[in-house]
């Protein structure tokens, strides 16, 4: 099933559920996905990801911990779509084996790590943990 009627799907069930949460998120990300021209659909998942997470500093610096519990809340259900994300170690692994294949050493090749990380596990890698990884695998 395509991750679009998927989403309708579930949606639905949302709504008959009275699942407030799971509804209106389902809204945005299929608002999100019909927008663009071509989705890459774990790229607009991934995004809004992110976005609920920078979210998440903001209000609990803000002391708006309501709000927080929210998004991630929101978050959990995005991850359902997502593909499941690599532990530390297997990110470690994937960097190390990335690497070693094309020659990196070096600072000035994190760039290519962290691009080959990403068409090689999309949706799976958060970019923060792969960026300070690679750095230290490199360095």
């Amino acid at each position: 099933m395509a991750l679009l009627e998927q989403i309708d799907a579930d949606l639905k069930k949302a709504m008959l559920a009275r699942d407030h949460v799971t509804r209106d998120t389902l809204r945005m990300i299929k608002s999100e996905l019909l927008t663009l021209d071509e989705p890459d659909e774990i790229a607009v998942l991934t995004r809004a990801v992110k976005s609920r997470r920078d979210s998440i500093e903001s209000y609990l610096e803000g002391g708006r911990q309501d709000l927080a519990d929210k998004e991630r809340a929101e978050i959990d259900v995005i991850q359902r779509y997502l593909p499941k994300a690599l532990t530390e170690d297997e990110v470690r692994d994937a960097i190390a084996a990335i690497i070693e294949e094309h020659g990196l050493s070096g600072k000035k090749d994190l760039g290519r790590v962290m691009k080959e990380v990403r068409s090689r596990h999309p949706g799976q890698v958060d970019g923060k943990l792969a960026s300070t990884l690679a750095a230290e695998l490199l360095g």
